[in-house]
């Protein structure tokens, strides 16, 4: 059976760096004969404020229902974006806001602190860009811009296992250098 790959582009603008890493790993993904899905949340029409919070009932977006459509689809799902201070960027994090909800991707158990996670049997990459060095994000900020989505939105959904690939000082980064991290990201695409 052909492995379904979604990637999501969580960095806004279609001529980042972040969308040649994205594109660089479908080109492997397919090169290895797997069916890719790429999802450019820059090019979504949809509101990325969660106005209710949980409390509330907001209507999804056709793009949105759409997208939810794609994440049940996949078997793995690639999460490309920017480390922006210190985390995600606010687009990434509505689409997570807006989509991951209550009886799409866990539920809530009753009279109970545990949930039930509906996204199992799938697994995920992240491909995150940051300017901060490798050492520095871990020792100082405590790899908070991974452990947010690696663990407290993937984990708590039953995606596992999540892989991690950093891409660290990008603003100081040459082009040689960043030549060898799209070609990086293409050997992912062809392994995951």
């Amino acid at each position: 059976m052909m492995k379904k790959i979604l990637i999501i582009l969580g960095h806004p603008s279609s001529s980042s760096f972040n969308n040649a890493l994205a594109e660089s790993y479908a080109a492997g993904a397919r090169e290895a004969g797997k069916e890719v899905r790429l999802l450019k949340l820059g090019e979504l029409n949809f509101d990325p404020v969660l106005h209710a919070g949980y409390n509330g009932q907001q209507v999804l977006e056709p793009a949105l229902r759409e997208a939810q459509e794609h994440i049940l689809w996949a078997d793995h799902l690639v999460w490309v974006y920017p480390s922006w201070w210190g985390s995600l960027p606010a687009l990434l994090k509505g689409f997570i806001d807006r989509t991951f909800m209550p009886g799409f991707a866990f539920k809530y158990r009753p009279n109970s602190v545990w949930w039930d996670k509906y996204l199992t049997g799938r697994s995920a990459r992240i491909l995150m860009t940051m300017d901060t060095p490798k050492l520095y994000n871990s020792i100082v900020y405590r790899s908070a811009n991974i452990r947010a989505l690696k663990h407290a939105t993937l984990h708590y959904c039953g995606i596992k296992p999540v892989y991690v690939s950093l891409f660290p000082s990008v603003r100081s980064a040459d082009e040689g250098k960043r030549k060898k991290w799209l070609e990086e990201a293409r050997q992912y695409g062809q392994k995951d």
